[in-house]
Protein backbone atom coordinates (compact mmCIF):
# COMPACT_ATOMS: atom_id res chain seq x y z
CA UNK A 1 0.00 0.00 0.00
CA UNK A 2 1.72 3.18 -1.17
CA UNK A 3 1.93 6.37 0.85
CA UNK A 4 0.05 8.20 -1.90
CA UNK A 5 -2.77 5.65 -1.67
CA UNK A 6 -2.93 6.05 2.11
CA UNK A 7 -3.01 9.84 1.89
CA UNK A 8 -5.68 9.96 -0.81
CA UNK A 9 -7.85 7.44 1.05
CA UNK A 10 -7.47 9.38 4.28
CA UNK A 11 -8.47 12.62 2.58
CA UNK A 12 -11.55 11.01 1.02
CA UNK A 13 -12.67 9.34 4.26
CA UNK A 14 -11.99 12.50 6.27
CA UNK A 15 -14.25 14.39 3.86
CA UNK A 16 -16.96 11.82 4.57
CA UNK A 17 -16.57 12.26 8.34
CA UNK A 18 -16.49 16.04 8.08
CA UNK A 19 -19.75 16.01 6.12
CA UNK A 20 -21.34 14.23 9.08
CA UNK A 21 -20.05 17.03 11.34
CA UNK A 22 -21.36 19.82 9.11
CA UNK A 23 -24.75 18.12 8.92
CA UNK A 24 -25.02 18.05 12.71
CA UNK A 25 -23.57 21.36 13.85
CA UNK A 26 -25.34 20.78 17.17
CA UNK A 27 -22.51 18.39 18.04
CA UNK A 28 -19.98 21.23 18.08
CA UNK A 29 -22.42 23.54 19.85
CA UNK A 30 -23.10 20.91 22.52
CA UNK A 31 -19.38 20.35 23.02
CA UNK A 32 -18.82 24.08 23.53
CA UNK A 33 -21.84 24.75 25.76
CA UNK A 34 -20.65 22.97 28.92
CA UNK A 35 -17.14 24.52 28.98
CA UNK A 36 -18.61 27.95 28.31
CA UNK A 37 -21.16 27.45 31.10
CA UNK A 38 -18.34 26.47 33.47
CA UNK A 39 -16.38 29.54 32.44
CA UNK A 40 -19.36 31.79 33.10
CA UNK A 41 -20.01 30.10 36.45
CA UNK A 42 -16.45 30.33 37.74
CA UNK A 43 -15.77 33.85 36.48
CA UNK A 44 -19.02 35.53 37.53
CA UNK A 45 -20.05 33.43 40.54
CA UNK A 46 -16.89 32.00 42.12
CA UNK A 47 -14.24 34.25 40.60
CA UNK A 48 -14.45 36.91 43.29
CA UNK A 49 -13.76 34.35 46.00
CA UNK A 50 -10.80 32.66 44.29
CA UNK A 51 -7.33 34.11 44.70
CA UNK A 52 -4.95 33.24 41.87
CA UNK A 53 -2.52 36.14 42.07
CA UNK A 54 -3.73 37.48 38.72
CA UNK A 55 -5.82 40.54 38.09
CA UNK A 56 -8.20 38.88 35.66
CA UNK A 57 -9.56 35.45 36.59
CA UNK A 58 -10.75 34.62 33.06
CA UNK A 59 -7.12 34.92 31.91
CA UNK A 60 -6.16 32.32 34.50
CA UNK A 61 -9.15 30.07 33.82
CA UNK A 62 -9.30 29.90 30.02
CA UNK A 63 -6.52 27.31 29.42
CA UNK A 64 -8.21 24.79 31.72
CA UNK A 65 -11.57 25.40 30.06
CA UNK A 66 -9.99 24.66 26.67
CA UNK A 67 -8.70 21.31 27.96
CA UNK A 68 -12.14 20.43 29.35
CA UNK A 69 -13.61 21.18 25.92
CA UNK A 70 -11.12 18.79 24.30
CA UNK A 71 -11.92 16.07 26.84
CA UNK A 72 -15.59 16.50 26.05
CA UNK A 73 -15.13 16.71 22.29
CA UNK A 74 -13.21 13.48 21.84
CA UNK A 75 -16.15 11.52 23.28
CA UNK A 76 -17.89 12.14 19.95
CA UNK A 77 -14.96 10.52 18.14
CA UNK A 78 -15.48 7.33 20.12
CA UNK A 79 -19.22 7.58 19.46
CA UNK A 80 -18.79 8.04 15.69
CA UNK A 81 -16.29 5.20 15.50
CA UNK A 82 -18.56 2.86 17.46
CA UNK A 83 -21.50 3.81 15.23
CA UNK A 84 -19.50 3.01 12.09
CA UNK A 85 -18.54 -0.37 13.52
CA UNK A 86 -22.12 -1.21 14.44
CA UNK A 87 -23.49 -0.11 11.07
CA UNK A 88 -21.17 -2.47 9.19
CA UNK A 89 -19.50 0.32 7.22
CA UNK A 90 -16.06 -0.95 8.27
CA UNK A 91 -16.69 -4.31 6.59
CA UNK A 92 -17.77 -2.47 3.46
CA UNK A 93 -14.60 -0.35 3.48
CA UNK A 94 -12.42 -3.41 4.01
CA UNK A 95 -13.99 -5.12 1.01
CA UNK A 96 -12.75 -2.22 -1.12
CA UNK A 97 -9.15 -1.36 -2.11
CA UNK A 98 -8.83 1.15 0.74
CA UNK A 99 -5.88 1.62 3.08
CA UNK A 100 -7.05 0.18 6.39
CA UNK A 101 -5.24 2.70 8.64
CA UNK A 102 -6.91 5.48 6.64
CA UNK A 103 -10.27 4.48 8.16
CA UNK A 104 -9.00 5.37 11.65
CA UNK A 105 -7.00 8.41 10.60
CA UNK A 106 -10.12 9.90 9.02
CA UNK A 107 -11.83 9.86 12.42
CA UNK A 108 -8.71 11.28 14.08
CA UNK A 109 -8.38 14.19 11.65
CA UNK A 110 -12.10 14.91 11.94
CA UNK A 111 -11.64 15.09 15.72
CA UNK A 112 -8.81 17.60 15.31
CA UNK A 113 -10.92 19.78 13.01
CA UNK A 114 -14.09 19.62 15.12
CA UNK A 115 -12.23 20.35 18.36
CA UNK A 116 -10.39 23.25 16.72
CA UNK A 117 -13.73 24.85 15.81
CA UNK A 118 -14.97 24.36 19.38
CA UNK A 119 -11.82 25.93 20.85
CA UNK A 120 -12.13 28.97 18.58
CA UNK A 121 -15.71 29.48 19.77
CA UNK A 122 -14.63 29.26 23.42
CA UNK A 123 -11.73 31.70 22.94
CA UNK A 124 -14.15 34.12 21.25
CA UNK A 125 -16.49 33.91 24.25
CA UNK A 126 -13.49 34.38 26.55
CA UNK A 127 -12.60 37.58 24.72
CA UNK A 128 -16.14 38.84 25.22
CA UNK A 129 -15.77 38.06 28.93
CA UNK A 130 -12.61 40.11 29.21
CA UNK A 131 -9.83 37.68 28.32
CA UNK A 132 -6.75 39.61 27.27
CA UNK A 133 -3.30 38.43 26.33
CA UNK A 134 0.06 39.94 25.46
CA UNK A 135 1.02 36.83 23.51
CA UNK A 136 2.59 37.35 20.13
CA UNK A 137 2.13 35.24 17.01
CA UNK A 138 4.82 32.80 18.12
CA UNK A 139 3.16 32.24 21.50
CA UNK A 140 -0.26 31.76 19.88
CA UNK A 141 1.23 29.19 17.49
CA UNK A 142 2.83 27.42 20.46
CA UNK A 143 -0.53 27.32 22.25
CA UNK A 144 -2.23 26.00 19.12
CA UNK A 145 0.46 23.35 18.74
CA UNK A 146 0.14 22.15 22.34
CA UNK A 147 -3.66 22.00 22.12
CA UNK A 148 -3.46 20.11 18.81
CA UNK A 149 -0.97 17.62 20.26
CA UNK A 150 -3.13 17.15 23.36
CA UNK A 151 -6.20 16.63 21.15
CA UNK A 152 -4.33 14.14 18.96
CA UNK A 153 -3.15 12.14 21.98
CA UNK A 154 -6.60 11.97 23.58
CA UNK A 155 -8.25 11.20 20.24
CA UNK A 156 -6.23 8.00 19.95
CA UNK A 157 -7.43 7.12 23.46
CA UNK A 158 -10.95 7.72 22.13
CA UNK A 159 -10.23 5.38 19.22
CA UNK A 160 -9.42 2.59 21.68
CA UNK A 161 -12.70 3.25 23.49
CA UNK A 162 -14.70 3.34 20.27
CA UNK A 163 -13.21 0.06 19.06
CA UNK A 164 -13.56 -1.73 22.41
CA UNK A 165 -16.95 -0.53 23.66
CA UNK A 166 -19.96 -2.82 23.78
CA UNK A 167 -22.56 -0.02 23.89
CA UNK A 168 -22.90 3.58 22.75
CA UNK A 169 -22.84 4.80 26.34
CA UNK A 170 -19.69 2.80 26.99
CA UNK A 171 -17.98 4.38 23.98
CA UNK A 172 -18.40 7.87 25.42
CA UNK A 173 -18.09 7.12 29.14
CA UNK A 174 -14.28 6.90 29.03
CA UNK A 175 -14.09 10.68 28.61
CA UNK A 176 -15.59 11.47 32.02
CA UNK A 177 -12.32 11.04 33.97
CA UNK A 178 -10.52 13.13 31.33
CA UNK A 179 -13.06 15.95 31.72
CA UNK A 180 -12.66 15.74 35.50
CA UNK A 181 -8.83 15.92 35.52
CA UNK A 182 -8.61 19.73 35.07
CA UNK A 183 -10.60 20.20 38.29
CA UNK A 184 -7.72 18.57 40.21
CA UNK A 185 -4.98 20.65 38.61
CA UNK A 186 -3.83 24.25 38.44
CA UNK A 187 -6.66 25.03 35.98
CA UNK A 188 -9.01 26.64 38.53
CA UNK A 189 -6.80 27.46 41.52
CA UNK A 190 -3.04 27.37 42.17
CA UNK A 191 -1.90 23.97 43.42
CA UNK A 192 -0.29 25.67 46.44
CA UNK A 193 -3.75 26.11 47.94
CA UNK A 194 -4.48 22.37 47.93
CA UNK A 195 -3.97 19.86 50.74
CA UNK A 196 -1.03 17.43 50.70
CA UNK A 197 -2.17 14.34 48.74
CA UNK A 198 -4.41 16.34 46.41
CA UNK A 199 -1.61 18.82 45.76
CA UNK A 200 0.85 16.01 44.97
CA UNK A 201 -1.58 14.49 42.48
CA UNK A 202 -2.37 17.87 40.92
CA UNK A 203 1.29 18.73 40.44
CA UNK A 204 2.16 15.36 38.91
CA UNK A 205 -0.62 14.83 36.42
CA UNK A 206 -0.43 16.01 32.78
CA UNK A 207 -3.09 18.72 32.84
CA UNK A 208 -1.21 20.95 35.30
CA UNK A 209 1.94 21.21 33.18
CA UNK A 210 -0.12 21.88 30.06
CA UNK A 211 -2.25 24.52 31.81
CA UNK A 212 0.83 26.21 33.32
CA UNK A 213 2.52 26.32 29.93
CA UNK A 214 -0.48 27.86 28.17
CA UNK A 215 -1.02 30.36 31.00
CA UNK A 216 2.61 31.50 30.72
CA UNK A 217 2.42 31.73 26.92
CA UNK A 218 -0.73 33.85 27.10
CA UNK A 219 0.88 36.07 29.77
CA UNK A 220 4.03 36.51 27.70
CA UNK A 221 6.16 34.96 30.46
CA UNK A 222 8.98 32.38 30.23
CA UNK A 223 7.51 28.87 30.27
CA UNK A 224 10.42 27.15 32.02
CA UNK A 225 10.41 23.37 32.35
CA UNK A 226 6.61 23.07 32.23
CA UNK A 227 6.58 23.02 28.44
CA UNK A 228 8.93 20.04 28.30
CA UNK A 229 6.89 18.16 30.87
CA UNK A 230 3.72 18.98 28.95
CA UNK A 231 5.21 17.81 25.66
CA UNK A 232 6.54 14.62 27.27
CA UNK A 233 3.09 13.79 28.65
CA UNK A 234 1.37 14.47 25.31
CA UNK A 235 3.88 12.53 23.23
CA UNK A 236 3.94 9.65 25.73
CA UNK A 237 0.14 9.35 25.77
CA UNK A 238 0.04 9.67 21.98
CA UNK A 239 2.58 6.90 21.33
CA UNK A 240 1.08 4.44 23.84
CA UNK A 241 -2.52 5.15 22.76
CA UNK A 242 -1.64 4.87 19.06
CA UNK A 243 0.06 1.50 19.53
CA UNK A 244 -2.83 0.11 21.58
CA UNK A 245 -5.39 1.53 19.14
CA UNK A 246 -3.73 -0.08 16.12
CA UNK A 247 -3.39 -3.38 17.98
CA UNK A 248 -7.08 -3.25 18.95
CA UNK A 249 -8.01 -2.36 15.36
CA UNK A 250 -6.08 -5.30 13.91
CA UNK A 251 -7.80 -7.68 16.31
CA UNK A 252 -11.18 -6.17 15.47
CA UNK A 253 -10.85 -6.60 11.71
CA UNK A 254 -9.02 -9.93 11.69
Amino acid sequence: MTTTHFVSDTVDLTGRSMRHITRSVDTIITTAVTPIALMLLFVYVFGGAISTGTGNYVNYLLPGILLIAIGSGIAYTAFRLFTDLESGIFERFHSMPISRPAVLWAHVLTSLAANAITLVIIVAVGLLMGFRTSAGIGAWLAVAGILALFTLALTWVAVIAGLSAKTVDGAAAFSYPLIFLPFISSAFVPTETMSGPVRWFAENQPVTSIVNTIQDLFAGQPVGNDIWVALAWCVGILVVAYLFAMRTYRRKIS
